[in-house]
């Protein structure tokens, strides 16, 4: 029992110790740390966010492994919670990757963090970091990239997404709106910028549950198909369609873009939020491919989340690549753009919603925050960790710049080089 306290002292002691050496007065300003003993570092003021250390060898379990996953693993399997805004401690997390980033003050760490104990055995997750198989983008390890990530649980999604189930970035009036209007506003958005009319056909890539092409055809009076390569979103959104009488004229099928073989059979093509799963490599696979299905003078609507030119790539395996989105790609909208006309489409309209996608993110996590319990009906903890940790991540990364999300708008143009869109953008914004 003396040995067990003398123990748990030092650990207290190196553990005051490095968060001492470890985190700034800019740090200590916003975030506190309770330890397992009830001891709070720097002092007992309230602050934006907690650090909770479960047991002694908490710290050493967060830092030892010296890697993005390491951490991430910390919190998702309990060695240590947040109390809090989770935003705010990303942003501290940067200000403490910069402080340890000399090699001298890393071997002090290491020095240190031995002197804590090991810590205790995980409970891994009835999920787990992902495990896929076979080619990287291949048509079969896609789909399991796309179910590991979606098929995690319709109901679970549906406790903290808008009524539509829109998981993609919302279109805000202003930072106080609600969700709902502004999911229902970015649909709207999308369909006018595509300049949608009766009776034309809409090909939605990675169509999730359905909203855009519910909402097209109900608003817009288009055939709109869907495709989704996970089955329970497929269901869901099919099921949804029924309800609104609209099986006549939208449907979502389970399958991937590559196998879609309908040539020039679309006025217009929207792909919202799927972008990030096609992989570099694929890039004129894909635009290929949309340019193919289609037909001249028609327009496509690609939306998704790009990566700062001027960043270095990860150094190992990232959070997202293990436990988010796995085989995910951000690529520079430069990138995108250069694809997109080296395949033939002419580039009409770039418009950046990064502002929006923050607003978007904060709200998403506020109601899973407020609906835990709930969650944890469809849902592990560390399954509700894992959203509720990236989330907080992507606000941060397009709150300071280091992501982005773009809509760009490209034309099929016809074989003498016309558009046939109008001059202006005034249709866009029209209040009635």
């Amino acid at each position: 029992m003396a040995v067990e306290k003398l123990q748990t002292d030092v650990a207290t002691r190196v553990t005051l110790q490095l968060l001492d050496e470890l985190l700034d007065d800019s740090v200590r300003s916003k975030v506190s740390v309770r330890l397992w003993n009830g001891i709070t570092w720097p002092d007992d003021a309230p602050r934006p966010v907690t650090i909770v250390l479960k047991h002694p060898g908490a710290l050493r379990a967060m830092l030892w492994p010296g890697t993005e996953v390491g951490l991430a693993e910390a919190y998702l399997y309990d060695d240590f919670d947040i109390e809090g805004d989770v935003e705010t401690l990303i942003a501290a997390a940067d200000s403490l990757a910069q402080n340890i980033g000399d090699w001298m003050k890393k071997v002090r760490l290491a020095r240190d963090l031995l002197r804590l104990p090991s810590g205790r055995e995980r409970q891994v997750g009835r999920r787990g970091p992902a495990r896929l198989s076979g080619k990287r983008h291949s048509i079969e390890r896609d789909r399991q990239a796309i179910r590991y990530h979606y098929d995690v649980s319709n109901d679970f999604y549906a406790l903290w997404l808008d009524r539509r189930m829109v998981y993609s970035c919302a279109y805000f009036h202003s930072p106080d709106e609600d969700l709902d209007t502004a999911q229902e506003r970015k649909l709207d958005y999308i369909c006018r910028k595509l300049r949608l009319r009766p009776g034309q056909r809409l090909l939605d890539i990675g169509c999730g549950w359905g909203g855009l092409v519910i909402y097209a055809a109900e608003r817009y009076g288009v055939e709109a198909i869907g495709i989704t390569l996970s089955k329970p979103q497929a269901d869901l959104a099919n099921q949804r369609i029924a309800e609104a009488g609209l099986s006549d004229r939208c449907r979502v099928l389970v399958q991937d873009y590559r196998e879609v073989d309908e040539e020039e059979a679309y006025d217009a093509l929207v792909s919202v939020g799927m972008f990030e799963h096609v992989g570099e490599a694929l890039l004129p696979t894909y635009f290929s491919q949309a340019y193919r299905l289609l037909r001249p003078g028609g327009v496509f609507l690609n939306h998704g989340i790009a990566k700062r030119l001027t960043d270095p790539p990860p150094k190992g395996p990232t959070f997202s690549d293990t436990y988010v989105f796995p085989d995910g790609e951000l690529v520079p909208i430069s990138t995108t753009l250069r694809v997109a006309e080296e395949t033939g489409f002419e580039v009409r309209d770039v418009e950046s919603l990064r502002e929006h996608y923050a607003l978007t993110l904060r709200r998403w996590v506020a109601r899973l925050e407020a609906r835990h319990e709930e969650a944890l009906q469809y849902v592990d903890e560390p399954t509700y960790r894992v959203w509720r940790l990236f989330m907080s991540g992507s606000a941060h990364g397009f709150t300071v710049g280091r992501l982005n999300v773009y809509q760009s708008l490209l034309v099929k143009t016809d074989r003498e080089g016309r558009s046939g869109l109008p001059l202006t953008r005034e249709d866009w914004y029209r209040t009635s």
